[in-house]
């Protein structure tokens, strides 16, 4: 039944801007614009109210200092006495030294190497534990054990002590292969390696994401492929990659900038080994050469050109990743 004349009349004399109800009291106001915009104005300052700690917290310990830093890589600056500004001399004197260089194969190796290792680790655990078994929640957790602790001070002076001369890897590397190099943390050669078996024992984070997206692939797609005859090989490379190959993007994305920012378990790992980064600067990674530079050099500037220069390289190559994505990364919505 729809509006009677009466109701039409009613709501013409209430007017405008009003909602007509049972009688003369019944009709209320509607906010006027400039209400609205004063209701918007004071939910939006108790919103940035709630934000400020936060907003502080930022300006004053990461975009301040990474503003001086800026300036402070154009300087001589040594912590003591006021910056000296001398242009480009940072870095044309960081390009021409040959342990910088060195350094910055060291962390290409580390990256290259190690980032992929653990990603397969990562991936090849989060298959199995998909998987319906007995006692998953257990094997779940005793996985990811590692990854809670983190790349602590504790973890890696342990690592040290594993690794060291005569100790249980050297042992055990002796009495199975016969090769004895006298520890992996005295080599200059076998320190790296030592690095990476730490980053990829620690594979637990990325394991929990592999894991969320393999519960997310349809079991219908797998049904199909069984009925037309593939096997487990085909299965994954055309059913279980493609699906999860968002989380992969993400696992490489992520696992990639934290290996270039490595610093705590590669100078702890290093220091007593025959220099403040392992002998012969075998654990000299980019950001231990940063750290010597600034803090047992004094050569602040020095120190900040190199976090820069790794800000920029870092940026590079996030941004060629994303531009690979789109090769290769698969997206619900049918795209790539």
């Amino acid at each position: 039944m729809g509006p009677t004349v009466t109701d039409v009349r009613q709501a013409h004399a209430v007017g405008p801007g009003k909602i007509p109800g049972p009688g003369p009291r019944g009709a209320r106001p509607l906010p006027s614009g400039a209400a609205l915009k004063r209701r918007r104005r004071r939910e939006n300052l108790a919103g940035y109210l709630f934000m400020s700690p936060w907003i502080a917290g930022f300006l004053l310990l990461t975009a301040g200092p990474m503003i001086a830093s800026l300036y402070f890589a154009f300087t001589d600056y040594n912590l003591f006495d006021a910056p000296n500004w001398i242009g480009f001399a940072n870095f044309t004197e960081m390009f021409g030294d040959p342990r910088w260089r060195h350094s910055v194969s060291v962390t290409l190796w580390y990256v290259v190497v190690g980032t992929p290792l653990k990603l397969l680790l990562a991936l090849g655990v989060a298959l199995l534990l998909a998987q319906k078994r007995r006692g998953q929640g257990f094997y779940r957790a005793a996985f990811y054990a590692p990854s809670l602790v983190g790349a602590s001070v504790s973890v890696a002076v342990v690592w040290k002590a594993i690794f060291s001369d005569d100790a249980l890897v050297d042992r055990a590397q002796s009495s199975l292969f016969g090769i004895d190099v006298g520890g992996w943390i005295g080599d200059p050669e076998w320190i790296v390696y030592a690095l990476v078996a730490l980053t990829v024992w620690q594979f637990g984070a990325p394991m929990v994401i592999f894991l969320a997206g393999l519960k997310q692939v349809p079991r219908e797609l797998y049904e199909a492929a069984e009925v037309d005859g593939a096997g487990p090989w085909r299965r994954f490379w055309s059913i279980t990659l493609p699906m999860i190959s968002p989380v992969l993007f993400f696992n490489v994305l992520l696992e990639t900038i934290h290996s270039f920012q490595i610093f705590a378990s590669a100078y702890i790992v290093g220091s007593g080994a025959g220099g403040s980064c392992g002998p012969a600067d075998g654990s000299m990674v980019y950001t231990c050469y940063l750290y010597v530079q600034g803090f047992e050099n004094s050569r602040m500037g020095m120190a900040s050109a190199m976090a820069w220069m790794l800000l920029v390289a870092v940026a590079l190559v996030t941004a060629v990743l994303f531009w690979s994505q789109k090769r290769w990364v698969h997206y619900e919505e049918g795209g790539r």
